[in-house]
């Protein structure tokens, strides 16, 4: 008989309680360990080190610090929580109040809206966080004093790339910063030029033991637990903002199952956007602000921006096959093979010369007709659009279109298919490539960095 302790490693699925056991920091070392369980089963302990982490905060920043910690807690709990998806959800200790309660449905429910649907799951009555606190008995927090600088998440990608140059030219201090251990966003930080940031995150080995022996998996909400891993920094290292990089496109679903809308990208979206921030400021640090650089932007706004960023060209990748935990890497930047690889070589088309679009891919991609379902469901004809951090179907509908009056891309395989296939059903208006590259829509810039809206590059 298999002993109760062990059970949720060698049946997973058969968990009936998610516990979130416990957060703590060591200064010394700067490793925050956050615990979770299953049942009665073994403590997964994820670590996140913070290096060079000072050995003492002030009394406020320290209680502050506390709570980002848990706040990152719970928010990290994804990762775990999928392994199983439980009936039940338990908080050991005092509890959340209901604010952080609904915020943490939100995000757990939509977080996993796409992992929900490939695994054939409706977790619509299933999460339902607990609420141990009423609003008024918690404590507001507090302006902190904490220094005018900036942290820039760097991905590796072209989009916080274009955050760092067009915040340059605001002369805001920032410093670019990472979580992970990847040597190709290390090298994009440091052709940036900034001060450099690298927090590092080691998931719980029982958690791969899990996924060996059938538990589920799939897409968790990355962002969302990298803000709250930024949270934490912000506050230990003295940081007032955290400016992500995420369009406007990021909000769009891929695509609407009964009612629900299920979106790749969601923790990138404005609605993740808007409910993090007000919960660092209401329970962490009420001048500690979170926004996106790129909010009213669209996916070509932001290409047409970074086309011009040559010192960056040969640096950078989109391709998420390169930060993959687990499993085999492309030999090179760009596999050419993944939506997103397919996705940058369109939206860049259009703004760089075609010889040093191709230099940098190492290939035409646009040229290979074993590709033309990959770029169909780019521009959603006939399929939605791949669960990647892609932009939407106008956009690359937009892109084909533009590259079909020019010369040097007009006789590339894919390109003529767009000539004679789709455009003709489509309507020309709706293939307005510079309305397409207009900052539009709600955002969260702060005042100091409202000219970037209007910046060339």
């Amino acid at each position: 008989m298999i002993a109760p302790a062990h059970r949720t490693v060698t049946e997973p699925k058969t968990a009936k309680l998610f516990r979130f056991v416990r957060a703590g920091f060591d200064a010394s070392s700067g490793v925050a360990k956050l615990v979770y369980g299953f049942d009665d089963g073994p403590e997964l302990i994820e670590k996140i080190t913070f290096p060079d982490a000072p050995s003492h905060l002030p009394a406020d920043r320290e209680l502050a610090f506390q709570h980002a910690l848990d706040s990152l807690h719970l928010i990290a709990g994804i990762s775990y929580y999928k392994a199983a998806v439980p009936p039940a959800i338990h908080i050991d200790g005092t509890g959340i109040d209901i604010d952080t309660a609904a915020m943490l449905d939100e995000i757990y429910l939509h977080g996993l809206g796409e992992f929900a649907h490939q695994n054939g799951l409706d977790l619509r009555e299933r999460i339902a966080f607990p609420a141990a606190r009423n609003e008024a008995s918690r404590t507001l927090a507090t302006a902190l004093d904490l220094p005018r600088r900036t942290l820039i998440p760097i991905g590796g990608g072209k989009d916080s790339l274009v955050t760092v140059e067009l915040l340059r030219q605001c002369s805001e201090p920032m410093t670019a910063v990472w979580v992970g251990s990847s040597a190709l966003i290390q090298a994009t930080a440091e052709r940036s030029g900034l001060p450099m940031l690298n927090v590092k995150r080691e998931i719980s080995p029982v958690l791969f033991e899990m996924n060996r022996n059938g538990a589920w998996n799939g897409h968790i909400p990355v962002t969302a637990i990298n803000s709250a891993i930024l949270a934490c920094a912000a506050i230990l290292y003295g940081f007032d903002a955290i400016a992500f990089s995420n369009e406007r496109s990021a909000s769009s679903a891929n695509l609407v199952v009964d009612g629900f809308a299920i979106n790749h990208q969601w923790s990138k979206g404005l609605r993740f956007e808007e409910i993090f921030r007000t919960h660092l400021r209401t329970h962490v640090a009420a001048n500690l602000d979170y926004f996106s650089a790129l909010r009213s932007f669209s996916e070509l706004a932001v290409t047409s921006r970074f086309a011009k960023l040559e010192q960056y060209h040969r640096v950078f990748s989109s391709c998420n096959r390169n930060f993959k935990i687990l499993g085999d890497r492309p030999a090179s930047r760009w596999c050419g093979e993944c939506p997103k690889c397919h996705f940058v070589f369109l939206a860049l088309a259009p703004f760089l010369p075609k010889a040093r679009l191709v230099s940098i891919f190492g290939r035409n991609l646009l040229d290979n007709p074993n590709l033309s379902g990959a770029f169909d469901a780019l521009l959603e004809v006939d399929a939605h659009k791949p669960f990647e951090c892609v932009g939407e179907g106008c956009e690359s509908r937009a892109a084909m279109a533009a590259l079909a009056t020019r010369a040097d891309w007009s006789e590339d395989v894919l390109v003529t298919r767009f000539k004679r296939q789709i455009r003709p059903k489509l309507d020309p208006f709706e293939l307005d490539l510079d309305a397409l590259l207009q900052p539009a829509g709600p955002h969260h810039l702060p005042q100091r960095l409202l000219p970037i809206l209007y910046a060339s590059s």
